[in-house]
């Protein structure tokens, strides 16, 4: 019958529920005096919400009568009264949902709409929407979902294998922070490799990796040092080379910067 988290079900997926509870609960204590009668009440509301589920994945007529239509209840700014009557909210009810999504002044929201679960999604005004790097033309480093490779002192070597690192690296990074395996809580690795550590002595304070912002330094560093070669040296040749190779240098850190510095 799927997953679904039962605060954001149906009301009609949660009647069935019910339903084939009691008629389970009323079989188990032999209220129903014949069980062929239990089991075919217990197959049709098995089945049947399983087959409306289905056509309703195949017609959008079908989907609105199970599961109701969402509902606008602000637009352009505007309260919708009407719809706010029509789906029982009160106004403070409103504002107290709007609260949950941050939205503490009604005048920062465009839109709103209370989906067929009754759960509310808020648009806010473009003025009034968190500033992205998109916003500021800036690239940043695509992100992966990270793995847990430790848990309650255990390696977990199904998540570090698929990053392609083994128990020897896990190792060695352990060693260098200075923290031995049965004292970490959780331990996570990024999709650039770095492994944060939480541990069960909270007044052990563990380094935050930097990795990355070590490398990026390290390209600073050269790029200085071709720079301060052009500038010292007296050979026109050596001069060029050195140049070139420092601009070519500055180009790549351009590249490179957002994704080793985040």
């Amino acid at each position: 019958m799927g997953k679904r988290n039962i605060i954001r079900m149906t009301p009609f997926r949660l009647v069935s529920y019910i339903v084939i509870a009691v008629i389970a609960g009323l079989m188990s204590l032999n209220l129903i005096e014949n069980p062929a009668f239990g089991f075919i009440a217990l197959g049709v509301w098995g089945l049947f919400p399983i087959a409306l589920e289905y056509l309703s994945l195949k017609s959008k007529w079908v989907h609105d009568l199970i599961n109701g239509k969402e509902t606008v209840l602000i637009k352009h700014g505007k309260i919708m009264e009407e719809n706010l009557l029509q789906t029982r909210l009160t106004g403070e009810e409103l504002l107290r949902e709007l609260r949950s999504k941050n939205a503490f002044n009604l005048a920062d929201v465009e839109f709103a709409v209370m989906e067929d679960t009754g759960d509310i999604n808020v648009l806010m005004k473009s003025d009034k929407k968190p500033v992205s790097s998109y916003d500021l033309g800036k690239k940043v480093a695509p992100l992966a979902e990270p793995q847990t490779v430790i848990l309650d002192g255990n390696i977990l070597n199904e998540s570090l294998f698929s990053l392609g690192f083994n128990t020897e690296w896990l190792g060695i990074q352990l060693e260098t922070i200075g923290v031995s395996l049965d004292n970490v809580f959780i331990g996570q690795v990024d999709s650039s490799g770095d492994l944060y550590l939480d541990l069960f002595d909270d007044s052990v304070q563990v380094p935050q990796p930097k990795v990355k912002e070590m490398l990026y330094a390290n390209f600073e560093k050269i790029q200085a040092d071709l720079t301060t070669f052009a500038l010292e040296t007296k050979n026109e040749a050596a001069k060029a080379m050195y140049s070139e190779h420092a601009k070519n240098l500055s180009q790549l850190m351009k590249k490179l910067k957002p994704y080793l510095l985040r």
